[in-house]
């Protein structure tokens, strides 16, 4: 891991007050991602040949307010960390929640199996149990309750945690079966007691779940893997009706996000969510994934998303990049255009336009910046730890992780991936305002937020080939930034004393 020593640079801005001349010093901080090795890398030096463009910070201008950013606490994670050594999973850990490492303060957890499982289960295993009386979290107990609980020792400002169902159990639903099919309207009063009872066995944990989304994609996935179905007719119904009042009389202080899938079907959900105020209720937010695209971002989708409902959460709950096996030790492949999504075979001809090759560094930093300057709060990657092969996985559906693992070697490799969702975890902390921004360069993506204690982030993005230089403005103050091609920078600006 990359030495995070603080190197400072100091900005002077003159102001004018009772006609004297006040110097107000700003220390700013570069770190730098790129395809030519550096990782999350403190610059020693901010060199400027020629200004070509501005970045003008305009910290009057506010936006959402994050909730945070982190990755999913899977079977297949925690069955990889069991088998690795002791420093190895610590490593992990220390990297993912650690002050040294990419701070993660928002993170996800499935109920029950899901496809990154090592095989099909259930807390509520016996049939026809209606009141639950055999409910259990013991499939946890090995492998993600263990993780949870050295994620939370190893976080010093604590995270959040959102749980998804991908299926009820089978006894519960009309096709009977793990994949697809519907819950059964006598057992909508059932799966809403198995919230609640999953909320006091994981407290009795000492785990507290911030927040549910009601169903991991209701549209389903073909019937792959694990997935139940869910109109939005029926996911309102069954929230306004049978969830949310169990969860309030049970005295459970939990967030409830609808949806939970892709963007491109997000203006139906929101509308029938939101159409009234009792439907709305018990809603606090929506979940979105990115499987659409990983190129484009949906800005009018997230637009009106937030529109409908301004005061409640919209949150990226799920994302990862496919590959047959992940790259091992090769940066350059997660620079790489060569690299698909999971569209690149399976789109139909109207939407090959969504899917193009593009490289996994690009992906996540495009979607990321173009989610927060468009509403999204809370970006939650997949898998934090995977294998060579991409799994551990029942179904075999493989894809890429921020950290891969050689477990028969007892070897570890930290992606790209991993320092790219560091530059917003690490930095953009939990209650941080996005603000706004103006920009001369089309070729550089950026957004920017203010954090709770002041200071600022702005987040630069350039995947050309060239380097970029340009002048960074706040107020009255400039200063010149170079960033080199294919590279991800986050500049903090820190507000000190005027002396």
């Amino acid at each position: 891991m990359k030495n995070f020593n603080q190197i400072y640079f100091m900005l002077i801005l003159t102001v004018t007050l009772n006609g004297c001349i006040v110097e107000q010093k700003l220390d700013i901080e570069v770190y730098e991602t790129s395809a030519s090795g550096n990782k999350l890398s403190a610059l020693p030096t901010i060199e400027t040949d020629s200004v070509s463009s501005i970045i003008r910070i305009l910290p009057e201008q506010k936006f959402q307010t994050i909730t945070g950013f982190g990755g999913s606490f899977t079977e297949a994670s925690a069955h990889l960390l069991n088998k690795l050594g002791k420093d190895n999973r610590n490593k992990i850990i220390n990297a993912y929640f650690g002050e040294d490492g990419a701070r993660y303060s928002l993170t996800r957890t499935h109920m029950n199996s899901c496809d990154f499982s090592v095989s099909n289960y259930s807390y509520a295993p016996v049939e026809n149990d209606i009141e639950l009386k055999n409910f259990s979290i013991d499939e946890d107990r090995d492998d993600i309750i263990p993780f949870i609980k050295e994620a939370m020792a190893a976080s010093k400002d604590g995270f959040k945690i959102l749980a998804s169902p991908w299926t009820a159990p089978p006894w519960m639903k009309d096709n009977k079966d793990w994949r697809g099919g519907k819950l059964l309207p006598e057992y909508y009063d059932t799966w809403a007691l198995f919230f609640s009872k999953y909320l006091d066995a994981y407290a009795l944990e000492d785990i507290e779940i911030w927040g549910f989304t009601v169903e991991n994609e209701p549209l389903g996935n073909d019937s792959n893997w694990e997935s139940m179905h869910f109109s939005p007719e029926e996911m309102t119904d069954f929230v306004q009706n049978h969830l949310g009042p169990k969860l309030e009389e049970d005295g459970h202080n939990v967030k409830v996000l609808g949806y939970d899938q892709n963007r491109e079907h997000l203006n139906e959900w929101v509308d029938e969510m939101f159409r009234t105020e009792a439907s709305s209720k018990y809603f606090d937010g929506t979940a979105i994934h990115w499987y659409a695209s990983t190129f484009e971002v949906f800005p009018d989708a997230l637009q009106y998303a937030h529109s409908k409902a301004p005061d409640k959460y919209l949150i990226q709950s799920e994302a990862c990049v496919d590959a047959d096996v992940p790259k091992w030790q090769d940066d350059a492949w997660y620079w790489s255009k060569e690299a698909t999504d999971w569209g690149w075979d399976w789109a139909p001809e109207d939407q090959k336009h969504l899917h193009p090759k593009y490289a996994p560094v690009n992906r996540y930093a495009r979607d990321i910046i173009g989610c927060l300057n468009n509403w999204v709060d809370g970006w939650i990657d997949w898998n934090m730890v995977l294998n060579k092969k991409g799994g551990p996985n029942w179904f075999e559906n493989w894809c890429v992780a921020p950290v891969i693992v050689d477990e028969d070697k007892d070897e570890v490799y930290f992606t790209p991936l991993y320092y790219t969702m560091a530059h917003f975890s690490r930095f953009i902390r939990p209650g941080a305002v996005r603000i706004g921004f103006e920009k001369t360069d089309d070729d550089l993506l950026a957004t920017a937020a203010q954090n709770p204690d002041g200071s600022i982030a702005v987040v630069v993005f350039n995947e050309g080939n060239s380097k970029k230089e340009f002048e960074l403005h706040l107020g009255e103050g400039t200063q010149g930034v170079s960033i080199k091609p294919k590279s991800i920078q986050t500049i903090m600006l820190k507000p000190i004393e005027t002396n």
